[in-house]
């Protein structure tokens, strides 16, 4: 087995209004394309109003999942944020700071080890579209590479 590490930058077009986008396709496209078999798959988004996290990604859930979070962090409440900038997304970043901006999903035998309905999900809380980036690290061991 040789240790192997790789990362890629992801790119996903949001709308605002808290968008929720399955990612997993694209992360498991890039996990077999590594090579790696064992190890640890790590995601980042960075930026403040940002979250990843897994969840059934199903109608159903997930707007059961918009509407917990509008009640932990709603939008219509006063925040410190939009008096001090204006810029009308101080829920967004209290929303993004209780869900979190990272995932580690062990890789095992070259599979990632979630669930049978578990999703990977990008959420994005501004106000506003943006083009939102994830960093997709993979690091583990792989096959040895056969001599031609």
């Amino acid at each position: 087995m040789v240790r192997k590490s790789t990362h890629h930058i992801l790119t996903f077009e949001t709308s605002s209004d808290t968008d929720i986008i399955d990612i997993t396709g694209e992360v498991l496209d890039r996990v077999g394309e590594s090579g790696c078999r064992d190890g640890l798959v790590t995601l980042f988004v960075p930026g403040s109003t940002g979250a990843l996290t897994t969840i059934e990604y199903e109608r159903g859930v997930i707007n059961d999942l918009r509407r917990a979070i509008e009640r932990m962090a709603s939008r219509n409440l006063e925040y410190e944020h939009d008096r001090r900038w204006g810029d009308g997304n101080g829920y967004s970043h209290v929303r993004a700071a209780l869900m979190g901006p990272s995932l580690s999903i062990p890789l095992l035998s070259g599979k990632l080890t979630l669930g049978t309905w578990q999703q990977i999900v990008l959420l994005d809380f501004d106000n506003r579209p943006r083009q939102r980036k994830v960093i997709l690290q993979i690091m583990g061991a792989g096959r040895i590479p056969m001599e031609p």
